[in-house]
């Protein structure tokens, strides 16, 4: 018996001593894993080889490189819904304000895509192009995708084809519905952007030529999206006096589009619409229970930013920017604007007045002459100019050549917080993703551009304690990633790409401030995007892995 176990002994011995240690690429030793499914967290090792997860646990493994990850959280790398870095990538590819914040996947569309462009399309876009300018060589969507990649991203980028850059493509700026030739015509384009990969359908309807399109064409691209198993996003018709007309207006389209829809930044603009919303919960979750997939994103602020032109009526805007400024110059027309900018309306969606010139704050100019306004009220500029608030804005749009980016006050925080507890919202900044130098900081911009993703973690998170963190990684990872039907992202799983952050639960911070936007967030460690490390110790390593990430309906699938 004692020759036994000596020898039982020794076989162990022998066979611990000839165990092959299997050597991964990258190990993140650890960590607080939290996988995106909202459970509970457990510590384990994640090896990554290429760009996937390869094995989850205890791992007896070496690596080329390794991070130990002890007393951090591991999770999926964030999805931002409602990206606009679509220009900001082209000029610095780093995405410095996102990924910093965790945002590994960028999602483009609100209403405007990059694609489908005919050439008057394309030469309005060099035209439009602010101080540094690029070459625009692609007229589809996917084309734009990979010149982005071919370029150098550091996140992956995905996007939504635009019906109103499918509308401008057919029709242009008039206000019109579409003949039937032409509306076969942009199912088409829509049909084509989704076999290229497009996620589905975004709209953007305050604003025109999209205010143009009624109920009748969003139903006929969505259902074309719905072939492909794509949703339909939007920023409604209205967020305020008709907020919820509007939401029954989407589920519409949902329903007879046979899609998932999804409510672009959720919010009740303007004080006399904040009590509406619990009628909006209600409508969403009435249409859920019906079985369809209606969702939401918002970003964790209680002011968005656009453009003077949501201060304006929409049939002054009918042939494009300068069709609009040359009736700005009429004084008979002004004088009809100025009575409908400053007279309440449910016709169409007036930001400017909702919030006031007092809470509209003026951030961005194309004309360097007017950048010395930035950072002020439209309330304070008009009265040193000497004149009412509407007639300044008139003249401001005239003198810029653009809308004029700004920024309106319009929400309550009550209804922010109440926003971020729901189950079925995810988040987006509706904003670039700058760096904190160079020609960004000729203008100035909304603080989600640089910590709408972090305040979730910090504010809602660990101050205020109104979700979770394990719910607030489902709804910064899985839940979109399953909105958007996209394949193996959103979760930490072997075999899943290898999107990652980590990050200190006690040190995450958003620093991003109306006042001075231009400021990162801090406590994210490390962030790895397709398997290969972005950020390091909180610094970017220069790397640009990013890649286009394609929608359900792309034809690569099945070739």
């Amino acid at each position: 018996m004692k020759n036994r176990a000596l020898l039982y002994t020794i076989v162990l011995i022998i066979s611990a001593c000839t165990t092959t240690v299997t050597r991964y690429d990258l190990l993140i030793e650890n960590g607080i894993v939290y996988d995106g499914n909202g459970g509970q967290a457990y510590v384990a090792d994640i090896g990554i080889n290429g760009d996937r997860v390869v094995a989850i646990g205890q791992l007896r493994a070496s690596a080329n490189d390794v991070i130990n990850a002890e007393g951090l959280v591991v999770a999926p790398g964030f999805i931002n819904m409602l990206s606009w870095a679509t220009d900001s990538l082209i000029i610095d590819g780093r995405s410095q304000g996102d990924i910093r914040q965790g945002v590994t996947l960028e999602v483009f569309g609100e209403g405007r895509s990059e694609g489908p462009l005919n050439e008057a399309m394309r030469e309005q876009t060099i035209a439009t192009q602010g101080d540094i300018k690029w070459p625009v060589e692609w007229t589809t969507l996917d084309e734009y995708l990979e010149f982005l990649v071919e370029r150098g991203v550091s996140p992956n980028v995905a996007s939504f084809v635009g019906a109103t850059s499918v509308r401008v493509h057919e029709i242009g700026y008039d206000d019109r519905p579409p003949t039937a030739a032409e509306l076969e015509r942009m199912k088409n384009l829509v049909r084509e952007a989704m076999e290229d990969g497009a996620l589905g359908l975004g709209s953007s309807l305050i604003y025109a030529p999209a205010f143009y399109a009624d109920t009748e064409e969003l139903i006929a691209l969505a259902k074309v999206v719905g072939e492909y198993n794509g949703i339909y996003i939007s920023h409604m018709r209205s967020e305020g006096n008709r907020l919820l007309e509007s939401v029954d207006e989407l589920i519409r389209i949902a329903r007879e589009g046979n899609v998932g829809a999804e409510i672009y930044h959720l919010k009740m603009a303007g004080q006399q619409n904040w009590d509406k919303f619990d009628a909006v919960v209600e409508k969403v979750e009435s249409a859920r229970a019906e079985g369809l997939d209606i969702t939401a994103n918002i970003y964790t602020y209680t002011a968005g930013s656009t453009g003077l032109d949501a201060g304006m009526p929409p049939w002054v805007q009918e042939g494009g920017y300068e069709s609009w400024r040359s009736r700005l110059q009429n004084s008979d027309i002004r004088t009809q604007v100025l009575e409908e900018m400053t007279t309440p309306t449910d016709e169409w969606e007036n930001l400017l007045l909702s919030a006031g010139p007092e809470r509209t704050l003026l951030v961005g100019f194309r004309n360097p002459d007017l950048r010395h306004y930035i950072g002020r009220t439209l309330a304070e500029v008009a009265k040193e100019r000497g004149q009412n608030y509407a007639d300044a804005a008139i003249d401001l749009v005239v003198a810029d050549g653009s809308r004029v980016q700004v920024v309106y006050f319009l929400m309550s925080e009550e209804n922010v917080a109440k926003g971020v507890a729901l189950p079925w919202v995810s988040f987006g900044s509706d904003a670039a993703s700058m760096a904190a130098e160079g020609s960004f900081l000729q203008q100035s911009t909304h603080p989600r551009a640089y910590g709408n993703f972090a305040r979730v973690l910090a504010k809602y998170v660990r101050d205020d304690q109104v979700i979770t963190l394990a719910d607030a990684i489902r709804k910064l990872t899985k839940l979109p990633a399953t909105n958007l039907n996209l394949r193996n992202r959103g979760e930490l799983r072997e075999n899943y790409f290898a999107d990652i952050v980590i990050f200190d639960p006690y040190e995450i911070q958003d620093h991003s401030s109306f006042e001075e936007p231009h400021q990162y967030a801090t406590g994210m460690q490390h962030v790895i995007v397709n398997g290969e490390l972005v950020l390091r110790n909180g610094k970017h390593t220069g790397a640009l892995p990013g890649q286009v990430v394609r929608g359900p309906g792309w034809r690569g699938w099945s070739e």
